[in-house]
């Protein structure tokens, strides 16, 4: 601080001599280190990546380094040489991550966290109302990393939760009965919160990491809005909290011949007409610098699956992200945050220039419309989403080059994928003005749907609509009537991206059957069925 003040002092004085006591090389330091983020004596990180033989994290003589394993410190990307080893530049406020490759674990903590980074801040977080991270001290002669093998075979499952957002611990125990439960001992080889893991409340990350652990598989972790630190006062300062349960908000894996990269798009910015600050949709140049970099180290037939809580379309620097995979057809990204379930194909009319449409998804939330509605025979509110979906969670298969999304709704047998909306008996004389809706949770513009009545002339298509589902609109109605109600209140219905509608044939009276089959962009087909009676 005293040779910034002296400088700062001889250049507003004499700024002549300030420029002619400096030599070129000095001039040019000085400027690096005055707009850098690195101290004016660099650190740099080194150590070794290597095969953990006898699990005790340190790595031993007689034991093996790795090379060709990525290493990162959320800028710069480098690669082990032939004796494991790495080298990279840190500040005070720094953390360094292995890139887990293919074939290999990292460690887990007790709570199915990936222990996959060390974290290096000598004089810990900023005080705030959540603790930040400890100080760590001085930095370690060797930062090491240890890796072991398992197999990691191309096909393989992944669990997508998006906001469970619990607001207290009975909010965590909801998520535990009406999700997690029915997930023990899945066959899904990782899992991923896509945000929103609290609703503020950051004390309660211990909490649900122990019950999200029962599932038994590594559980990796995206930063959401509800995930921050509030009283931070830059966007260096708002992961304080999350950084110190599951490290860093931005980084990258591979696991079988799926490349991850999990991407931190809340940026949180300073209202100069409000003086407060607040969160906006933004990646920011120092995370874009290593998804390209990252990128470049990763062929571009290998498919990728970026991860996020806003959605991509509401970012402010998407064109910058655009831009770094357009050329990769083998790419899908998903998010949550809006709590709605909904596909999205971006094309050139979105400003996404790839000579395919790259597919993103908005996940379906666990906590569906924030633990709101009336509560079931277990007490947990339905949740019904503002799209008319089921809480609940999606299973993505990722099969080499290609993939498959499922839609689960939370506590409910996996057939139910649809709603029909219609009443139990319709008149005769208003057959011809009478229309039925069709919810199909997963569906997409690239779904087919079709009715059958009883058995007769084949399938007949039914028409995509932009409207709100019929059956929420009076879901809402009755919860905003209800002088007595328990639970928050339902949201304000949406325009649903996933609904279909139908008109009846003339019929006898009597009792009939209506049969719809939903065809998804996958080729996977779903049946649902609805008995309904012609009265005179």
């Amino acid at each position: 601080m005293f040779v910034k003040k002296q400088l700062m002092d001889l250049f507003r004085c004499r700024p002549e001599r300030f420029f002619r006591s400096l030599s070129l090389l000095t001039f040019v330091c000085f400027v690096a280190c005055w707009n850098s983020e690195f101290s004016w004596s660099q650190d740099f990180a080194k150590g070794v990546v290597f095969l953990d033989a006898n699990n005790n994290r340190k790595w031993d003589q007689d034991e093996k380094p790795i090379p060709g394993v990525r290493v990162s410190n959320g800028v710069k990307i480098v690669t082990t040489d032939e004796k494991g080893a790495y080298s990279l530049p840190v500040n005070n406020d720094s953390i360094i991550f292995v890139i887990k490759p293919s074939g290999y674990r990292t460690p887990l903590s007790k709570e199915n966290l990936p222990q996959f980074y060390y974290i290096h801040k000598p004089d810990g977080s900023p005080k705030q109302k959540y603790p930040g991270v400890a100080p760590t001290g001085k930095l370690p002669e060797s930062v090491d990393f240890p890796l072991y093998r398992q197999s990691e075979p191309s096909t393989f499952k992944a669990i997508m939760f998006g906001d469970p957002q619990p607001r207290n611990q009975k909010e965590v125990d909801y998520i535990a009965h009406d999700v997690v439960e029915e997930l023990v001992g899945t066959d899904a080889a990782l899992g991923v919160t896509l945000g929103d893991i609290m609703f503020d409340d950051l004390s309660l990350f211990g909490p649900n990491n122990r019950m999200i652990a029962l599932m038994g598989i590594p559980w990796y972790n995206v930063i959401g809005n509800h995930d921050i630190n509030y009283d931070a006062r830059n966007r260096k300062e708002v992961n304080e909290t999350f950084e110190r349960n599951f490290g860093p908000s931005y980084y990258s894996f591979d696991y079988g011949s799926t490349h991850f990269i999990v991407l931190d798009n809340i940026n949180w910015v300073l209202n100069n007409s409000t003086g407060k600050f607040g969160y906006r949709g933004g990646f920011g140049e120092e995370q874009l610098e290593f998804v390209k970099a990252d990128l470049n180290l990763i062929p571009k037939d290998q498919f990728v699956c970026l991860m996020m809580h806003i959605p991509i379309v509401g970012v402010d620097d998407k064109s910058a992200l655009y831009q770094l995979i357009e050329d990769r057809p083998l790419t899908i990204s998903i998010s949550g945050h809006t709590h709605h379930h909904e596909h999205v194909f971006l094309g050139k009319k979105e400003g996404f220039n790839g000579k395919q449409e790259h597919h993103h998804i908005i996940n379906v939330t666990v906590s569906g419309s924030w633990w709101s509605g009336n509560k079931d025979e277990r007490g947990i509110p339905h949740a019904t989403m503002s799209d008319g979906a089921p809480n609940g969670y999606s299973v993505i298969t990722f099969d080499g080059k290609k993939y498959q999304i499922d839609f689960k709704a939370a506590g409910l047998p996996e057939s139910y994928q649809m709603r029909i909306a219609m009443e139990d008996s319709v008149k005769k004389s208003a057959l011809s003005s009478t229309d039925f809706y069709v919810n199909v949770f997963n569906g997409s513009e690239k779904s087919k749907v079709l009715m059958m009545i009883d058995d007769r002339k084949g399938w007949t298509p039914l028409s995509k609509v932009l409207e709100k589902d019929p059956v929420f609109l009076k879901m809402v109605e009755e919860d905003r009537a209800n002088k007595n109600r328990q639970t928050p209140g339902l949201p304000a219905p949406k325009i649903c991206p996933h609904l279909w509608k139908g008109g009846l044939p003339a019929l006898e009276t009597g009792t009939h059957l209506l049969t719809i089959q939903s065809t998804d962009m996958h080729g996977k087909v779903h049946t649902s069925r609805k008995i309904f009676r012609v009265v005179q």
